[in-house]
């Protein structure tokens, strides 16, 4: 699942008229870069969940006719006015999803991360609720967010603890049973945050990390953008 519903109000004016994920790094929207790397990986299922400027995602990959991919669309909205966040989305679009799904942001720009079924063997074999990819934290999160404990499960550390942090790339595997706390397919609508669920499974040891050290962009603003597209270095 690629998140691609939020309003990006950090990005405007780029965002008025054009979605985030549809926002062009080196010659080709956001979304398609995490479309194609999904694809090397033999992932060709997606779903995507959309809400400010949605029919513009959905009418981008209706006119690639060879696109190897299956795209279902939850259209937040469509249906409720408005992103449902994190959480809310994933619930919403969990009638779509399969017992174990990627999730990922369509705002962050990670060429080199590679979607294996070795992976999501890993992960199933582990019975985490989730599996995260941190990585090293960037200057517009220097205190990043989560923990690494040495036997690789993410940790909710307090903010004053002396243990390293690090940045949630954005990048997981689920399971459905993580979102057992919400109404399946989120009938009402309901906006909820993925963090809060997130540190309670950590807090019980049901989620495990590992830290990625490949190019990562969380391209939240104009000027990160406009460094991405001033480098010709993809890998």
């Amino acid at each position: 699942m690629v998140m691609a519903a939020g309003r990006g109000e950090r990005m405007r004016p780029l965002t008025d008229s054009t979605p985030k994920p549809m926002l062009a790094v080196r010659g080709k929207p956001l979304i398609d870069w995490h479309a194609e790397a999904l694809t090397r990986g033999g992932f060709n299922e997606l779903v995507i969940n959309t809400a400010w400027l949605g029919e513009q995602v959905e009418n981008h990959f209706r006119q690639q006719s060879r696109t190897p991919l299956s795209i279902a669309y939850s259209h937040e909205g469509v249906d409720f006015g408005g992103a449902l966040e994190t959480a809310g989305g994933i619930a919403r679009a969990l009638p779509l999803l399969g017992e174990v799904f990627w999730v990922l942001a369509g705002d962050v720009f990670v060429p080199g991360f590679e979607f294996t079924q070795a992976a999501v063997n890993r992960f199933i074999a582990g019975g985490k609720l989730a599996h995260l990819w941190l990585v090293p934290n960037p200057a517009h999160n220097p205190h990043g967010d989560f923990g690494l404990g040495p036997d690789g499960l993410a940790l909710n550390l307090p903010k004053d603890s002396a243990q390293p942090k690090f940045t949630y790339s954005t990048i997981g595997l689920y399971r459905r049973e993580f979102f057992d706390g919400m109404a399946f397919g989120n009938p009402e609508g309901v906006k909820a945050p993925l963090a809060p669920l997130l540190r309670a499974a950590m807090d019980n040891g049901r989620v495990s990390a590992e830290l990625y050290t490949g190019p990562w962009t969380d391209v939240g603003t104009p000027a990160r953008l406009d460094e991405l597209n001033q480098s010709t270095t993809t890998n």
